[in-house]
C-alpha cells in the first residue's frame, strides 16, 4: 500500500532489521514517512534502511546514552521526530516457567524489553514536546493481558510493564499533543517466533489452536496497526491498548 498519510514525518523504529520492525519501517515509507532504521544488528538494520532510502542508526536500545544521542541526533538533522516505534525485543529461550527462569534471564528479557521502552520514551518526549506533537507506539503483546500455562515469564512480565507505562504516559502527555498507544500483536510469523517453535513443534501447535482464525499474523498486519496508530486516524486514540491478535484474547473456545 502506498498513501500519502505520513508525507514529511520523520519516523523512529527500533528492532527495525526483522520482523514486525521490518515490515513496518517498509509500511511507514510507503504512506510517506522519512524512517530512521535502528537496530543492534547493523547488517539488518542498514539493509532495511537501503531498502526505503532511509537512515540505519546502530544503537543498543538499553543503553541510555545511546538512547538519548539517537533521539539528539535525529532532531538534530530533522528539526523534528514525529513517531517512534519502540519495538525492540527479546524472548530467549532461557525464559520459560519461573521454576526454571535463572535471575540472569529475567533481568535482561526486562533490560530489552521494558527498560529500552522507558528510555526510548524518556528522551523522545522532550523534543515532541517542543514541537507540540507525536504519536509513540510501544510494543507490549497479548501475553499482557492473559496467562499462560506455557510460560515465559519474563517476556510476559516485560510487556506488562510495556502496557502500564504506555498507560501513564498517554494519559500525562495528553494535553500536549503527544499520543502513547500500546500495540498487542499476537504470534506473528516472525523469526524470532519460528526459531522458537522450530525447537519445540508441541509448543507451537498447542498455542496455534488458541487462535480463532487458526493461524499466526504476518508482519504486515502489525505494520498497518502501527501505520494507523502513528497517523492523524488514530488522533483521538492515547493511553490505549491496541489489540491485533487473530480473536485470541476475545476466546472461550475456538473453533474445531
Amino acid at each position: 500500500m502506498t498513501s500519502d498519510r505520513l508525507a514529511g514525518r520523520v519516523a523512529v523504529v527500533t528492532g527495525a532489521g526483522s520482523g514486525i520492525g521490518l515490515a513496518t519501517v517498509r509500511r511507514l515509507a510507503s504512506e510517506g514517512a522519512r524512517v530512521v532504521c535502528v537496530d543492534i544488528a547493523a547488517d539488518a538494520g542498514r539493509a532495511a534502511a537501503e531498502e526505503v532510502d532511509g537512515e540505519f542508526v546502530e544503537c543498543d536500545v538499553a543503553d541510555e546514552a545511546a538512547v538519548r544521542d539517537l533521539f539528539d541526533r535525529v532532531a538534530a538533522r530533522h528539526g523534528r521526530v514525529d513517531i517512534a516505534f519502540n519495538n525492540a525485543g527479546i524472548s530467549p529461550p532461557d525464559d520459560d516457567s519461573i521454576l526454571d527462569t535463572g535471575l540472569d534471564a529475567w533481568e535482561r528479557v526486562l533490560r530489552v524489553n521494558t527498560t529500552s521502552v522507558y528510555l526510548c520514551c524518556k528522551y523522545v518526549i522532550p523534543h515532541m514536546l517542543r514541537q507540540g506533537k507525536g504519536s509513540i507506539i510501544n510494543t507490549a503483546s497479548f501475553v499482557a493481558l492473559m496467562g499462560a500455562a506455557t510460560s515465559q515469564i519474563a517476556y510476559t512480565a516485560s510487556k506488562g510493564g510495556v502496557l502500564a507505562l504506555t498507560r501513564e504516559l498517554g494519559v500525562q502527555f495528553a494535553r500536549q499533543g503527544i499520543r502513547v498507544n500500546a500495540l498487542c500483536p499476537g504470534p506473528i510469523g516472525t523469526p524470532l517466533l519460528r526459531e522458537l517453535f522450530a525447537a519445540d513443534p508441541e509448543r507451537a501447535a498447542r498455542r496455534l489452536v488458541h487462535v480463532p482464525m487458526g493461524r499466526f499474523g504476518e508482519p504486515a498486519e502489525i505494520a498497518a496497526a502501527v501505520a494507523f496508530l502513528a497517523s492523524d486516524d488514530a488522533s483521538f486514540m492515547t493511553a490505549a491498548q491496541f489489540v491485533v491478535d487473530g480473536g485470541i484474547t476475545g476466546a472461550y473456545v475456538t473453533p474445531l
